[in-house]
């Protein structure tokens, strides 16, 4: 693969900018809905214990919880066939019908989660319709990535790109912050017992309010895409002319999707189970990273809009993680007081916060308008089942087979290296070529 830049205008583009009250009214429903969406995504993460129990028929807790992460991934096998659907949806239809197709989607995904019996009560039909429910999420959030961004890309002038799309990294940080909030609540205000009873399904009734509240907010969307595609397969064109740069996307954001999935979603799992922390403390530290990632999105998103290039502070990032991802793991290992963990999670947190800070705009400016959503839905939908989806599962594998406690930290260096190389490949244009669209690797 070279590193070719070809200079492309996009079609049904204009170089003029967007009313403000219209980039702002799209900020709101775009962020709100995939907020809510990743809420219901990732609730089920801070319960992977409880659920493990719950409807696997197995004795050990180890293989329960090992046996619950796998049903968390294998939502992300439905993530490129989400890609593949919605993507190609938003492309042909808008953004708007494949935002609230999404949301319909997420809703009956999170109804069978929520309102499913136990195992105790129906035997293996619970088992059954709880891969089903994650199937369904898993689905719908491979759609939901490409559309939701590449809306909020075109939802304001050029010279804004990296702040209008880091909201939808900020939305998930306030998902998991939210996540965390409810999480936290349960386990210190009831027994464990009530929690096994019927605690563990609060968080997700609550989310069950994505239905009316996300169909009427993303109902209110202004469309981005008007200039719809006519081909009958945008995401077949992509794949098939270019197939080296969703390799090389896919590549460049498995240290984001790895640390995300570590950093925040498996952390309270890693600090209760591996290093015996109370179950308060953990949720405690997921607190702490959603709020890390709804604040510094947007502070990071504007400074990236003034670079030369989009690529200058992920690779920073990239550099400052890869020194310090094993000090801190280490720390972590060597300390009880919570004020020390805390701040070791919030250092890793903005250290992911400053690599994904213009990623999306890198990626998505590779890609035509009329290819946007698949190409971006393609290379992360690929991409987090691939490297994402089941990183819980992997590096819980590795600490029971090696014994070694770090093996996290090892899987996160090795993610940095390559996708430091992969970033170094990607094609990108300098701030003065945003005017246009950069094309593909040759």
């Amino acid at each position: 693969m070279s590193g070719t830049l070809e200079v492309t205008l996009p079609l049904g583009e204009t170089a003029s900018a967007r009313p403000a009250k219209t980039a702002r009214k799209n900020v709101i429903a775009i962020s709100v809905g995939n907020g809510l969406e990743m809420y219901d995504f990732t609730v089920y993460s801070f319960f992977a214990a409880v659920i493990g129990q719950l409807f696997f028929n197995v004795e050990s807790p180890a293989v329960a919880l090992l046996l619950s992460l796998a049903t968390f991934g294998v939502g992300f096998v439905m993530r490129p066939l989400g890609a593949v659907l919605i993507g190609n949806y938003a492309d042909r239809h808008g953004r708007k019908a494949a935002l609230t197709l999404t949301i319909a989607l997420m809703t009956l995904g999170t109804a069978l989660i929520a309102l499913t019996p136990t195992y105790d009560s129906i035997g293996l039909a619970a088992t059954v319709l709880l891969v089903l429910g994650r199937l369904l999420q898993g689905l719908s959030a491979g759609g939901e990535i490409g559309a939701a961004s590449a809306a909020l890309m075109e939802s304001d002038n050029r010279h804004r790109r990296c702040y209008m799309v880091s909201w939808q990294l900020a939305s998930q940080g306030a998902a998991a912050l939210a996540g965390a909030l409810v999480g936290f609540a349960i386990n210190g205000l009831l027994e464990e017992n009530e929690i096994l009873a019927w605690g563990w399904r609060i968080p997700f009734i609550l989310g069950l309010l994505i239905g009316p509240v996300g169909l009427y907010i993303r109902r209110n969307l202004d469309e981005t895409h008007t200039g719809t595609s006519t081909e009958a397969s945008p995401i077949k064109t992509v794949l098939k002319t270019q197939w080296r740069t969703i390799i090389c996307g896919m590549l460049m954001i498995w240290a984001g999707t790895a640390s995300m999935y570590i950093e925040v979603f498996y952390m309270p799992t890693y600090l209760i189970r591996e290093l015996n922390y109370p179950a308060t403390t953990a949720f405690a530290v997921a607190v702490l990273a959603g709020l890390t990632l709804f604040i510094l999105p947007p502070i990071l998103g504007r400074f990236c809009d003034r670079l030369h290039s989009r690529k200058t502070l992920p690779l920073i990032g990239l550099a400052l993680t890869f020194v310090l991802i094993y000090p801190a793991f280490a720390l972590l290992h060597n300390t009880t007081a919570l004020w020390q963990a805390l701040l070791i999670i919030g250092v890793l947190i903005t250290l992911f916060a400053t690599v994904s800070s213009s990623l999306f705009v890198l990626i998505m400016e590779a890609f035509r308008q009329q290819y946007r959503a698949s190409g971006m839905s393609a290379i992360y939908g690929f991409g987090v089942t691939v490297f994402g989806g089941f990183t819980p599962l992997l590096v819980s594998m590795l600490i029971v087979w090696s014994g070694d406690k770090m093996a996290p930290a090892y899987y996160l260096m090795l993610a940095v290296v390559v996708s430091s190389i992969a970033m170094w490949r990607f094609p990108t244009p300098t701030r003065a070529d945003n005017q246009h669209t950069a094309g593909a690797l040759q």
